[in-house]
């Protein structure tokens, strides 16, 4: 039951994330002369559509659907949740009639075509603006916070779930289902000053161990034994676990008035990162794909774990619908929220690349030949835009197969 209103949610979300997206196209459009002959709401067959007859709006029976009455937008609700759309006239740079986007000027096609990440910006920050006045999990290392206004809920205290063989915390003599409450350097290190800092979350405790990775720190740990400091000898950095040891535990930050720079730093923070995992994908990619064809088995090896790695952080409308909405519904309605705000902020960035089929890349494809002062043809445009978009077509296939794989395994 879990799982289908997990994936029932998470349906109805990227719905209204990628209608929000087309709703900034519309807003744009009709702000700067560009008529929209149809928003629609999911993706067709139509379900169900209305138009202004007589300055009145009026749903239209089905045999109206193919030439309505009245004049202007049609609003229609269609059967296929997977998105929206926004129908402009004449969305052919080359089309040059009035109310077309053709006729538009420069920045104003500029201001259509980045309405839509505006906007899904715009929803990640008032989520991550909520959630920080009612409370915020931490879910990224060294996440944004204004520390003078941040009042800690703790949930489930940070927890030893599980013990990695030779790992620090098994040499130091922690065991499954200690509770770690701090932690220090207490100066042990030759020239360090002194680090102590309250254990609210694992990533508390991560961001504590990256930073004396190789050093002997203490924690104050409840257990079987009652409350106790433990000495542990860190791994050093290059080795894979730091403490080697699986951790649980959540807390929440809950802000008053800086909630809203909370939302706008976290949304600011998050499209870094997004920006970056999208750089490191595509560079794990070349980079397998050129090893793939060196003579040095060695170099081949690192190239396919290199692929592996590409293939295991990118995840599509299967995997985030079927894994990550029922996996984060399970965690509670804040989680849930702060998933919604980075699907948003992913839906910005990745619209905003120069990908002919996606609003970066038309706006670049427009600059260009504005740039060269050559007319951009209908037909160049519609050859460029169709063969990047065949090309997002097997990416997602790909993609699907990927996710498919794992939610088999």
């Amino acid at each position: 039951m879990g799982i289908i209103l997990g994936i029932v949610v998470g349906l109805l979300m990227l719905m209204l994330l990628v209608t929000g997206h087309e709703f900034g196209h519309f807003i744009m459009a009709r702000r700067n002369g560009v008529e929209v002959e149809e928003f629609g709401i999911c993706f067709p067959p139509r379900a169900m559509a209305w138009r202004k007859v007589n300055g009145k709006w009026r749903r239209l029976k089905k045999t109206e659907w193919k030439d309505a009455p009245g004049e202007g937008l049609i609003i229609s609700l269609n059967w296929l949740p997977i998105g929206g759309f926004c129908q402009m006239k004449g969305e052919s740079a080359a089309d040059k009639r009035k109310g077309s986007f053709g006729k538009a000027g420069f920045w104003q096609k500029t201001k259509i075509l980045f309405g839509g990440v505006a906007v899904n910006w715009l929803i990640a920050f008032v989520v991550l603006t909520i959630l920080a006045w009612v409370g915020m999990p931490q879910m990224l290392q060294n996440q944004f916070q204004v520390k003078s206004d941040s009042e800690v809920l703790v949930k489930e205290p940070v927890t030893i779930g599980s013990l990695v063989d030779n790992g620090a915390a098994k040499e130091a003599g922690l065991e499954v289902g200690d509770v770690v409450l701090s932690a220090t350097n207490d100066a042990s290190c030759e020239g360090c000053e002194q680090d102590r800092v309250a254990i609210y979350t694992p990533t508390d405790l991560m961001d504590f161990n990256e930073r004396h990775r190789g050093e002997t720190v203490y924690y104050t740990v409840e257990g079987k034994g009652g409350t106790q400091t433990m000495s542990v000898k860190l791994s050093a950095a290059g080795e894979e676990y730091a403490l080697g040891a699986g951790l649980s535990g959540s807390a929440y930050y809950r802000s008053t008035w800086s909630a809203p720079i909370v939302g706008a730093g976290l949304t600011i923070q998050m499209t870094g990162e997004t920006f970056k995992g999208i750089g490191t994908l595509i560079y794990n990619l070349f980079d397998g794909v050129i090893s793939q064809l060196n003579t040095n088995e060695d170099v081949r090896e690192e190239g396919k774990e290199a692929l592996e790695m590409a293939g295991d952080s990118v995840s599509g409308p299967v995997g985030i619908i079927g894994v990550l909405f029922p996996s984060f519904l399970s965690m509670g309605i804040e989680s849930l929220m702060f998933l919604v705000a980075i699907i948003s902020i992913s839906l910005a960035c990745m619209n905003v690349l120069p990908i002919p089929a996606l609003d970066g890349g038309r706006w670049l494809l427009i600059a260009i030949y504005k740039l060269r002062k050559k007319e951009l043809t209908k037909e160049t445009e519609e050859k460029i835009v169709s063969k990047a978009f065949t090309a997002i077509l097997i990416l997602a296939l790909v993609v699907t197969v990927l996710d498919v794989m794992r939610l088999v395994r």
